[in-house]
């Protein structure tokens, strides 16, 4: 009977996690999509020599809805929805996984873990899902900067991609990738986590509030965006490569280029702000989305145990 229980008491834990890991996956697509505009803006100055600026960036939003139309600004948005429910999957998954293993390895087992394993279980969880899901984010910055007539949809562009410029090309950009992960989910998480610990400490709460979670969530998402962001401008460039007439070879050569012709600043850091002013935007969508999806479930939860009961 006790074993019953257990493995009773093993499934629904195992039910709720799913659950969660769902609502986030949701949470995330929704924030995605809300945001989608300006991330599509950014990575078209990313991968540009055009100069940012905040006039410049509504400057081009204007002109791709008034040639393209209001939908246009979607552009790519479709690989991300495709990618985002996988990546968020994976990446929770794989960093409580991880997090479970090394604790076990440095005698955390069922205790917060002490700072630098805390930002290996970030990093190795933001690896594992950006390997397991690249080409799709290859797909969305081509989207991104093409227009329709040259890539239809996700799969037009796999198999153009694959036709002219080989499998391989699928997974160009994915060195920078890897290496801009370690700072950003690293210090996502690790920022994450630590702003729980001292707010368990300070406060004598196990749980921070819904509103809590958000401000500790931007504050993380900022720091780890603002730390590799170069790479991402690199990976970028590397991605779009075959369409802007550019040839980019290792990640130092191409920052050496971007550095050459723009400035660290104006190159390396071009679109920053962008990110500073859709990053706690998206934040903030995605853990109300969450919040608001818990309750409605919760809801219906109750409402099934009532006409159970009955």
């Amino acid at each position: 009977r006790q074993k019953k229980r257990q493995k009773k008491q093993e499934l629904l834990s195992q039910s709720n996690h799913t659950r969660n890991i769902n609502m986030w996956a949701l949470a995330g697509a929704v924030a995605k999509t809300a945001v989608a505009p300006l991330d599509r803006t950014k990575i078209i100055f990313q991968v540009s020599s055009a100069r940012f600026s905040a006039k410049e960036a509504y400057r081009l939003i204007y002109r791709t809805y008034l040639k393209d139309g209001f939908f246009s600004l979607w552009r790519g948005n479709s690989a991300t929805m495709v990618r985002v429910i996988p990546y968020a999957a994976i990446q929770f998954c794989a960093h409580e996984q991880y997090k479970r293993l090394l604790g076990g390895f440095y005698g955390f087992q069922g205790a917060a873990l002490p700072p630098v394993p805390r930002l290996m279980a970030g990093s190795m969880a933001g690896i594992t899902a950006s390997m397991l899901t690249y080409p799709l984010d290859m797909v969305r910055a081509r989207m991104a900067v093409t227009p329709k007539e040259m890539y239809s949809n996700i799969l037009h562009v796999f198999v153009r991609i694959s036709r002219e410029e080989g499998v391989k090309t699928l997974y160009r950009g994915f060195n920078p990738t890897i290496l801009g992960v370690v700072p950003y989910a690293g210090l996502s998480f690790f920022t994450y986590e630590t702003l729980k610990k001292l707010h368990a400490e300070r406060s004598g709460r196990p749980q921070p509030y819904s509103y809590e979670r958000l401000a500790f969530g931007a504050c993380a998402g900022l720091i780890g965006q603002s730390a590799s962001y170069p790479l991402d401008v690199v990976r970028r460039r590397m991605q779009t490569a075959g369409v802007t007439g550019h040839t980019y070879g290792t990640i130092l050569s191409t920052m050496k280029e971007i550095v050459a012709e723009e400035g660290v600043i104006r190159g390396l850091y071009k679109g920053l702000s962008m990110n500073w002013v859709k990053g706690p935007m998206a934040v903030g969508i995605s853990f109300t989305t969450f919040d608001l999806t818990q309750i409605l479930l919760k809801k219906l939860d109750n409402a099934t145990r009532l006409n159970s009961s009955k």
